[in-house]
């Protein structure tokens, strides 16, 4: 039986919301004929492939701050934190697609949940070795 429950299961969503977005790639890669390996071409493909990448760029950091941040202060915490990430990430998705200009609030969302693991680890551990 896990601890991490929560952490476990937003780690989940995150990956199920990263597979939604090359659903939507292969999609857009359909509407508007850009065959592969094309990552360009029409404007809005461009952009659902871009929202996908710029996800895929984060993952490295914000997964590993979940889980520290879930081992190191809690479960629930943590998974707040990455409850606003995924909201974020789904705010600069719709975002960016519809206008790319509109998409700081998503990112900035998602930026400084990523912080907040990062710092609220930090903290902790620092806290344990004094």
């Amino acid at each position: 039986m896990s601890t991490l429950p929560l952490t476990s299961l937003v780690t989940l969503v995150t990956i199920i919301l990263f597979f939604f977005m090359g659903l939507r790639v292969a999609k857009a890669r359909g509407t508007y004929n850009i065959p592969a390996p094309a990552t360009s071409g029409d404007p809005i493909f461009e952009r659902h492939f871009r929202v996908q990448m710029n996800t895929l760029e984060w993952l490295p950091m914000f997964l590993p701050a979940l889980w520290l941040a879930a081992i190191w202060q809690s479960d629930m915490v943590a998974a707040g934190l990455g409850l606003v990430w995924i909201i974020g990430r789904i705010i600069y998705m719709l975002a960016y697609v519809a206008d790319p200009k509109t998409r700081s609030l998503g990112f900035v969302i998602q930026m400084l949940a990523t912080l907040v693991l990062i710092l609220l680890t930090l903290f902790h551990i620092g806290s344990s070795m004094l």
